[in-house]
């Protein structure tokens, strides 16, 4: 690790920036072209959750999606300004903290979507209340990004000092793995509730006439709506979790490691991954597939739990 750090503090201790011709502290020159695609790409995401969120009002989106497109734009510029200032400090300072967090909140609204869904399906056959998950797993999801976003401002200002970066290293390393050990749990936690969905074994009998009324539904089988919803959720997911062990592998290598130092690596099981994860939120909304779901239920369950339209 001493060897690591004293090759990256000779990339990025040198005061004349300008004048230095040096590879920089990526160890490699970010692409231009690759830049302005995921700039494109995160701005064009970001708007049409925006607008999603407000023809939906479903508000929960500004601090899961739009907070996570924010941050992967804000994340990117910098990168793409570094394709033309590869030594600047500034830029990359801003991208180690941007990129780390940006996904984070983007699992959130998985959390949420699954509330939505066991609430449409039958709170009966889950192990936890709806709410639960969302209560539960959100606060883990706010942990773990605190815990990231300290990380990444300790390694951006070690770097910029020319100070041993590794306690940011390590402390973003903790965040990331406590939000890999929460996706685990949420698939094992979701997946038993299908199976008992799908096989109709339920905890409890109906407590209500909406579970009443979700009993006799059942025979009717799954809406096509909700079918979507749970694919598009797996496919989201699974991006989000290749992305997490990525970075996980990445920092275990450490800050001068061949993975670090591989751009290839990064735009496409960092930047690739969560480009699919929040487009497909976008393709696949909760407002086009869940929301229209609750008027079967409204006149049964008071509480607009998915929105307006």
């Amino acid at each position: 690790m001493n060897t690591a750090w004293t090759s990256l503090m000779t990339r990025v201790s040198s005061p004349d920036l300008a004048g230095n011709t040096g590879i920089g502290p990526y160890n490699y020159v970010p692409s231009r072209d690759v830049g302005i695609a995921f700039v494109t790409l995160f701005a064009i995401s970001t708007l049409a959750h925006i607008v999603q969120a407000v023809r939906f009002r479903m508000w929960w989106l500004f601090p899961t999606a739009v907070f996570c497109g924010v941050s992967e734009l804000v994340g990117w510029s910098a990168r793409l300004y570094s394709s033309g200032h590869p030594r600047a400090l500034v830029p990359f300072e801003i991208q180690i903290s941007a990129t780390i967090t940006g996904p984070t909140p983007l699992i959130a609204a998985n959390f949420v979507i699954l509330e939505y869904i066991i609430k449409a399906l039958g709170p009966r056959y889950s192990r936890l209340s709806p709410k639960m998950y969302t209560i539960l797993f959100c606060s883990s999801d706010a942990i773990s990004l605190t815990i990231q976003g300290v990380g990444g401002a300790l390694a951006a200002m070690a770097a910029g000092n020319g100070k041993n970066p590794t306690t940011g290293g390590n402390v973003i390393l903790i965040g990331i793995i406590m939000q890999m050990v929460a996706i685990t749990l949420f698939v094992i936690f979701s997946s038993e509730f299908l199976l008992r969905y799908a096989y109709d074994q339920p905890l409890k009998p109906p407590a209500d006439d909406l579970e009443r009324h979700q009993s006799i539904a059942y025979k009717l089988g799954m809406d096509p709506r909700i079918k979507i919803s749970l694919y598009a959720m797996g496919f989201n997911t699974t991006c989000l979790f290749i992305r997490a062990v990525y970075r996980t592998v990445e920092l275990i290598d450490g800050w001068n490691g061949r993975i670090i130092s591989t751009q290839l690596y990064f735009n496409v099981l960092d930047g690739g991954m969560v480009v699919l994860a929040i487009f497909t939120l976008n393709i696949f909304h909760p407002g086009f597939l869940i929301l229209p779901i609750r008027h079967r239920f409204y006149s049964l369950d008071a509480t607009p739990w998915c929105g307006k339209a």
